[in-house]
């Protein structure tokens, strides 16, 4: 099959493991290896934008052969190369990232889960973006696909895409050209496989490469606490008895924000908001 490469990185893990109450000791349940929404929803992204650029999907994933039967699934919704470099469980993300790059050379898009279900740390994209030398959008809530492809030369129409970010803020992006992408599980619901495409993809070879030999990388604990987010630094309340205080803290000594209707182009209207939220003590 012609046409450009779109990979997706699949983490295969056990979605339904358990754990003993008296000795604390996790149970594997091997029939339970699966990706994870969020790999999912890059999967179905990417069959989305092959589709538009009339190329391929090619579905990468770092484990032992326990992950097959799930990469066979992703082959039944339309993956067309499936390939597996033998890494032992566990393994540090960026040693994975290292082992998967030789398979993401030559895609014009990278996808990825955000989150993975066992650890959650989310680094992979980020060291793969770092090692492939290409920008990244990590962190996905919303994909919008161009109709058609630009001028620049592009195989795949551009993306508008939207982060999430802290507080609440979110970043929209045009991708026009290749880069590392990472979702959220809510982004897509990967499409349902036909039979006839889940009976080939039952015997659909799965590439096997070498992964890097295991590094081993000693870890000494210095301490061990809670995690306690920074804390916000607000100036004290202002007043003499504990009700002037009390009225202080729950502005309701403050005087009321007049309400304003302006109606500015978009840049004026962007530098007003943020002197309101400055003079408001927001920023």
């Amino acid at each position: 099959m012609t046409g450009p490469l779109v990979a997706v990185c699949w983490k295969v893990v056990e979605l339904r493991a358990a754990v003993d109450p008296l000795t604390g000791e996790v149970l594997p349940d091997p029939s339970s290896l699966a990706a994870s929404p969020a790999d999912e929803a890059a999967l179905e992204w990417a069959l989305r934008c092959a589709d538009a650029a009339g190329g391929r999907v090619r579905v990468v994933t770092a484990g032992d052969a326990g992950a097959e039967p799930a990469l066979r699934r992703a082959a039944a919704c339309g993956a067309a190369e499936l390939v597996r470099v033998a890494m032992p469980a566990g393994a540090p993300s960026e040693d994975v990232a290292r082992a998967l790059v030789p398979e993401l050379r030559d895609a014009e898009l990278v996808w990825c889960g955000d989150l993975s279900r066992n650890r959650g740390s989310g680094s992979v994209p980020a060291f793969l973006a770092g090692l492939l030398g290409l920008p990244q959008a990590l962190g996905l809530v919303a994909v919008e696909i161009g109709d058609e492809p630009e001028a620049s030369g592009w195989p795949i129409p551009p993306l508008t895409v939207t982060r999430r970010l802290e507080r609440g803020r979110r970043e929209r992006l045009l991708v026009d050209g290749r880069a590392v992408l990472s979702c959220e599980g809510s982004v897509a619901r990967l499409r349902r496989a036909p039979l006839d495409r889940v009976l080939a993809a039952s015997r659909m070879p799965v590439t096997l490469r070498d992964g890097p030999p295991a590094v081993e990388r000693p870890v000494r604990a210095v301490a061990v606490r809670p995690y306690r987010p920074a804390p916000r630094v607000v100036p004290p309340p202002t007043g003499v008895t504990a009700s002037e205080r009390v009225r202080a803290l729950t502005g309701l000594s403050a005087a009321p924000r007049p309400a304003r209707a302006v109606r500015l182009d978009p840049p004026a209207a962007a530098r007003a908001i943020v002197e309101a939220l400055e003079s408001w003590g927001e920023l």
